[in-house]
């Protein structure tokens, strides 16, 4: 592989098109988020206990993406060293998409949802690295931001397609599980987005051979799956200084994440809509209706988002990353605690837009930091274990939560929310810590 320092500056266009797969994934990310928790409600699930049926993101990551990115290290073949992962994950990520709809109970949509979760990861691990492999270093931050921007896109048209086909198409009524046709059909939508938007990956981008192709493949010979997984603790012991620094913060932004994720529509059609009990015919369409407006909050954060996306490369290079990412952490704290005083629909907007400043810097700016501090040769391991700073506090969230919902948070989901709130403010808090190893270049 093409060192660094060397590799020729990318245009606009050749950035878009080898992050354009990242619109697909977000459309499983965006579908899940919105719409597990009441999916899993509308099949009968006790609320304070559907952080453990969430388990399975978190656990897929914990596992799955250090493999796979330390697997595709070792990779070369006629699609080169990335593009096989986004290509068969997305198309095992798409199959579940297509099923998750169908689950006549929990157990089942359990079930997918973590062979979901799992071929989602097989995907975006390796979109990751892809910036590092094909880009200088002057143009990564670049690379990353583009990223947050289909982020934003993909984020918020699964967001807002199942309010998008219950009231501008008419798409009403539930099948027999309970479960909306409008939330039917925006999954089979989204599985179709996701395939598409990866094959226009797989095919518009091209990847640099190792420099050696014969010396790579006789130096990775015999590898596979035990070769990547007993590479992951050299990794782990290696980590450098910038990535330990940044777990802490990575630790409290994304234990406030999935409060949000897994609690906010329940929230809003319990105080806004004020539907509690989804199995009461009267109330089953205000549950629908409550949780499709929730899906559209996501998709006003995620808007804000891919706005704002673009301007973080150049506040960064003026006020230093550091400073740009403590100041949007804090913003989005506010906003989920400001959530707590929202009495109409309408009051929920500016709440979730100042969440999707906080959002766009956590797509982007850790990455940043991170990336010039970690060996080419390595950075599919490595940004698989950097994920590792994502999932583990998720993992400890699923676990915590049931037992403070009740005793601790009264049995509210938007105390919940609240509590991520409050975590995003600490994270802010802890950005000071981190030692950035470079400077942003100027573009």
């Amino acid at each position: 592989m093409t060192p660094a320092h060397e590799r020729p500056r990318l245009s606009f266009w050749q950035i878009w098109n080898m992050s354009f797969g990242f619109l697909g994934i977000q459309f499983g990310w965006g579908l899940q988020m919105a719409n597990m928790t009441p999916i899993y409600k509308y099949l009968g699930a006790d609320e304070a206990n559907v952080s453990y049926l969430w388990l399975a993101g978190p656990l897929t990551g914990l596992l799955i993406q250090p493999i796979i990115g330390a697997m595709s290290d070792r990779t070369w073949t006629r699609l080169g060293r990335r593009r096989p992962y986004f290509l068969v994950g997305a198309i095992l990520a798409s199959l579940a998409l297509v099923a998750m709809p169908h689950s006549s109970a929990v157990w089942m949509a359990a079930g997918l949802l973590w062979i979901l979760d799992a071929s989602i990861n097989v995907t975006m691990e390796p979109f990751r690295a892809f910036v590092g492999d094909k880009l200088p270093p002057e143009q990564r931050t670049s690379g990353f931001v583009m990223q947050s921007f289909f982020i934003g896109i993909g984020q918020t048209l699964a967001n807002a397609l199942p309010y998008a086909l219950a009231t501008w198409l008419g798409v009403h009524g539930a099948l027999a599980s309970g479960i909306p046709r409008s939330t039917y059909f925006a999954f089979l939508i989204g599985a179709a987005a996701f395939l598409l938007a990866v094959l226009w990956t797989v095919f518009s981008s091209t990847e640099d051979p190792p420099a050696d192709l014969e010396a790579f493949r006789r130096e990775h010979r015999g590898g596979g799956l035990l070769s990547a997984f007993t590479s992951v603790g050299p990794a782990l012991r290696q980590m450098p200084r910038t990535m330990k620094q940044l777990a802490l913060v990575q630790f409290f932004t994304w234990l406030a994440l999935p409060c949000m994720w897994q609690f906010f529509g329940v929230a809003v059609a319990r105080h806004v809509f004020h539907a509690v009990n989804p199995a009461d015919p009267a109330q089953a369409a205000l549950m629908e209706e409550g949780t499709n407006w929730g899906g559209l909050c996501f998709a006003v954060y995620n808007v804000v988002c891919f706005a704002v996306a673009f301007l973080l490369s150049p506040v960064a290079r003026r006020f230093g990353v550091r400073l740009t990412h403590a100041l949007c952490l804090a913003i989005g704290g506010v906003g989920l605690l400001a959530t707590g005083w929202c009495t109409t629909r309408y009051d929920l907007w500016l709440p979730m837009a100042a969440v999707g400043i906080a959002w766009a810097s956590i797509l982007a700016l850790p990455y940043a930091m991170l990336a010039d501090s970690v060996p080419s040769s390595r950075m599919g391991v490595y940004m698989g274990v950097f994920n590792l700073c994502i999932v583990i506090p998720q993992v400890v969230m699923s676990f915590v939560m049931p037992l403070i919902y009740k005793p601790l948070l009264g049995g509210d989901p938007l105390h919940a929310v609240m509590l991520g709130g409050a975590s995003l403010l600490v994270a802010a808090l802890t950005v000071r810590f981190v030692q950035v190893e470079h400077t942003l270049p100027k573009s």
